[in-house]
């Protein structure tokens, strides 16, 4: 016959077993069950021209950053060697610099020495396999 505190034991193993084999895998957080899809770079750059352009034009800044966003300057033709970015890193990048407030952006399209949100920083140097 089982104890009371053996059938404690079985039953909190049981509910612990429940709550790790039903938790999101890695990559599911945030991404409400989208599929895994890497990020297109020419979709990607083509839009964050155009936002680029457009927080330029509404906060007034007047930066070269920003005249070759609105002039259309040519697109990178993709990311970093050895970084891919996931769709949603995309979206979550793109919704950040729209959110962005005109002070912060003009840190993104300073010509000397331009930031990013870090929900725009794909792949950072120290995080790259082999280190910076």
């Amino acid at each position: 016959m089982m104890t009371v505190t053996g059938r404690r034991t079985t039953g909190a193993v049981a509910l612990w077993s429940l709550v790790l084999l039903t938790a999101p895998v890695a990559g599911d957080i945030g991404s409400c069950n989208q599929a895994i899809e890497e990020l297109d770079p020419a979709l990607f750059f083509a839009e964050k021209q155009r936002v680029d352009c457009e927080r330029c034009l509404d906060c007034e800044l007047q930066t070269q950053a920003c005249s070759a966003a609105c002039a259309g300057a040519p697109l990178p033709a993709g990311f970093d060697p050895g970084c891919y970015p996931l769709a949603q890193d995309g979206e979550v990048c793109l919704r950040a610099l729209r959110a962005a407030s005109c002070d912060e952006y003009a840190r993104y399209v300073d010509d000397e020495a331009p930031e990013a949100p870090t929900e725009c920083n794909f792949c950072p140097l120290d995080q790259r396999p082999g280190g910076p």
